[in-house]
């Protein structure tokens, strides 16, 4: 290879590696975290996921964290309590249902935080979507794949429940709300 197409080949593949930069993660911390949803909530130590949740082509961000008193900062930060969890089994009202005491107290108050993004920023807006705290999900880890209900796909969130049985989970957006679908045994 000559001199001149070895400069070539180094500066575009130089090019390409500085246009690539701008788009390399967001470091999701504490004061993000608390910047979005108040100062109760702290990250866990799981790793953030991001994809498409609610089909809308904009990439929206989970966010694993803990939430000492998940109703206090709801109106001030702008972000809604919901809990799948509870509905799919009967009774899901988050005003009374984050009162439950959890079965595994080193767990208590984990939550999901979930930011819907908004145009080209996506979740990294000043003003996104929207956003959900996701409380009463007995994790103890997550991934994101597709899910098919009723020959519909949507992304959604999996979690690895906390409990003997391996337990398998996911969360989806529907269009209107998060609901919860219990998967069956450890698909991964």
């Amino acid at each position: 290879m000559s001199f001149p197409r070895f400069v070539l080949l180094a500066s575009l593949f130089c090019a390409l590696a500085c246009v690539a930069q701008p788009n390399a993660d967001v470091i999701v911390d504490n004061d993000f975290v608390q910047k979005q949803f108040g100062s109760n909530c702290s990250l866990v130590g799981i790793p953030s996921l991001k994809a498409d949740l609610d089909g809308d082509g904009v990439e929206d961000l989970v966010v694993p964290a803990r939430c000492t008193s998940p109703m206090m900062d709801e109106s001030e930060q702008n972000y809604v309590v919901v809990d799948p969890y509870n509905s799919f089994f009967g009774y899901g009202n988050p005003k009374i249902t984050t009162q439950f005491a959890s079965e595994d107290p080193a767990r208590r108050g984990y939550s999901l935080l979930v930011i819907h993004g908004a145009g080209a920023d996506a979740w990294h807006s000043a003003t996104p979507k929207a956003k959900f705290m996701i409380v009463n999900l007995p994790y103890k880890s997550i991934f994101v794949k597709k899910l098919t209900i009723k020959k519909k796909e949507h992304m959604a969130i999996y979690v690895d429940e906390i409990g003997g049985d391996a337990e398998v989970s996911a969360v989806f957006w529907d269009g209107k709300k998060y609901r919860y679908q219990p998967m069956g045994s450890n698909m991964e």
